[in-house]
């Protein structure tokens, strides 16, 4: 007799079912060698030091960084501590959780596209784009907050755009905003003005007076709202003076550490690592402006322009910062070769020359791999290669199917790649910290007090090791030197200061420990 009976997958709607399969391809791909690289500066060290604080410690309610209040919300530092609860503590149990989560944002991608679309082959096309944009898939498997919002902000979006027939779908995007506060603090406030606009502008602000709404804005705001009094109850006036919200707010006007750049910054990232795409993008934004009174093109203008904006007018450039522009861009160019798909017109030349340079980059690249004895490397190279060699000759032909050439072979690219030693490619910046750490580890006190002559302090040193290792002036190592400090030194700065009655405790990655000679 059987106990559980579980519908079959031909059973279920096509919309649940197609979403699931795009789940299961997005899963695949941010979990692939999650564990393969150690993890990196900036933000991977930071939050893996507050998790694993609040592992050890019991204490969640308030995030410390080295015994120093941490100035960021904690929902992802909850979520890995969650798994180290759970799995250990690990480079994979760091990025597992964030991981699965981003990932969720390609078919809730999809089931927004289909909120939206008059097509279906739109909102497929969108999502497939999205599951495919490298930035996406790299920043996603990362332990870092990006990912998780922009899955928050669509699921807010899928929420706000089911209630029209659904009044119940209007408690979602109430928790999804308190949860996007939890994740990115003010970050959170853009987001939302964004889906504001969209219901004024596509004339949808009968679901104000949807009871269900606010009653979702108060379970999300609650556990926002004691979060923050728990901390301003706690740290009393050095919590409202900023130890939280200013950090946050003062990268709007001010670089932070020197992370400034142009207005135009962003656009140069979003040509740097969304090919093939952004061949399309142009286009795409052309068909929502000629569309902007449809929904679809009502939510990517609106989108493109009031983040776009916003982010490309702060003082602080990063990256990341970009993260929540995709699901947009991803929208525009789904459109566009949906239209592609069921109008074929002759390809513009473009298509076949910028296809055949990636083709010819390929081909080079793999040279560059077997000269340079990169041979991890070969596989990468030759994907790339014969997937654009054959979108030339599809484009060429006149055949619609580099489409669906284009979205297999990027996602084969992109599989390749996480499974390489470089997808996490910031790790070759600097040394290779597992040595360093496995040294300190072994010489040195939990409590001790280590400087460093490397220009600046690394996060993931100081997970690794389980101690502050902070950095130093060659005058700072003096001071520390009088002091009894551990000083962690290359041999530049090891000749230079001639420390007297030192001792060697062992050297790491170019690095030389040393500590004061007590028997002198």
């Amino acid at each position: 007799m059987k106990i559980f009976s579980f519908p079959p997958a031909s059973s279920l709607p096509p919309s649940l079912r197609q979403g699931l399969w795009l789940l299961l391809a997005a899963v695949a791909l941010w979990s692939m060698n999650l564990g393969g690289a150690t993890l990196r500066d900036w933000d991977e060290g930071y939050y893996a030091i507050v998790a694993r604080h609040m592992y050890r410690s019991g204490n969640w309610l308030y995030p410390l960084l080295h015994e120093q209040p941490f100035d960021k919300p904690p929902l992802g530092e909850w979520l890995i501590a969650a798994s180290y609860s759970l799995l250990g503590i690990s480079e994979l149990t760091t990025r597992l959780p964030l991981a699965l989560i981003s990932a969720c944002g390609v078919p809730l991608l999809y089931w927004v596209g289909q909120e939206i679309f008059t097509s279906q082959l739109s909102a497929v096309f969108s999502a497939l784009v999205y599951l495919t944009l490298l930035p996406i898939v790299r920043h996603g498997r990362l332990a870092m907050h990006d990912g998780i919002t922009v899955t928050l902000f669509l699921l807010l979006m899928l929420g706000l755009l089911k209630s029209r027939q659904h009044k119940l779908w209007a408690i979602i995007p109430g928790v999804a905003f308190g949860l996007l506060i939890l994740a990115r603090g003010e970050m959170a406030f853009v987001l939302g003005v964004i889906a504001f606009l969209f219901l004024v502008i596509d004339r949808r602000l009968s679901l104000f007076k949807n009871p269900y709404l606010w009653i979702g804005l108060v379970l999300g705001i609650l556990p926002v709202i004691a979060w923050y009094a728990a901390q301003g109850q706690h740290y009393g006036a050095e919590f409202w003076q900023g130890r939280f919200f200013g950090p946050l707010v003062q990268r709007i006007w001010q670089p932070f550490h020197n992370h400034d750049g142009p207005p135009w910054y962003y656009l140069v990232e979003l040509l740097k690592y969304s090919f093939p795409w952004v061949l399309f993008l142009p286009s795409g934004l052309i068909l929502a402006w000629q569309q902007r009174h449809s929904s679809w093109g009502r939510l990517t203008l609106v989108g493109i322009v009031v983040y776009g904006l916003t982010i490309s007018m702060m003082r602080t450039k990063l990256p990341w910062y970009i993260m929540p522009l995709y699901p947009f861009v991803a929208l525009a160019v789904g459109a566009k070769l949906a239209v592609v798909w069921q109008h074929p017109q002759p390809y513009p030349s473009a298509w076949k020359w910028l296809f055949g340079l990636a083709a010819l980059v390929g081909s080079g690249g793999c040279i560059y791999f077997v000269v340079s004895n990169q041979i991890a490397l070969l596989p990468l190279g030759i994907a790339l290669t014969l997937v654009f060699s054959y979108t030339v000759w599809l484009v060429i032909k006149q055949n619609r199917q580099f489409i669906v050439a284009l979205f297999a072979g990027v996602y084969l690219i992109l599989g390749i790649f996480v499974n390489s030693p470089v997808w996490v490619w910031e790790l070759n910046e600097a040394f290779a910290v597992k040595p360093v750490a496995a040294l300190l580890q072994q010489h040195t006190p939990k409590d001790a007090a280590i400087y460093t002559s490397f220009a600046y302090g690394r996060p993931s040193l100081n997970f690794y090791s389980d101690r502050q290792v902070k950095s130093a002036t060659s005058a700072e190592l003096q001071t520390q030197w009088t002091k009894k400090s551990y000083l962690l030194l290359d041999q530049a700065t090891l000749n230079s200061l001639q420390l007297t009655n030192s001792k060697s405790l062992g050297t790491a990655a170019g690095f030389t420990l040393i500590a004061p000679n007590k028997n002198e």
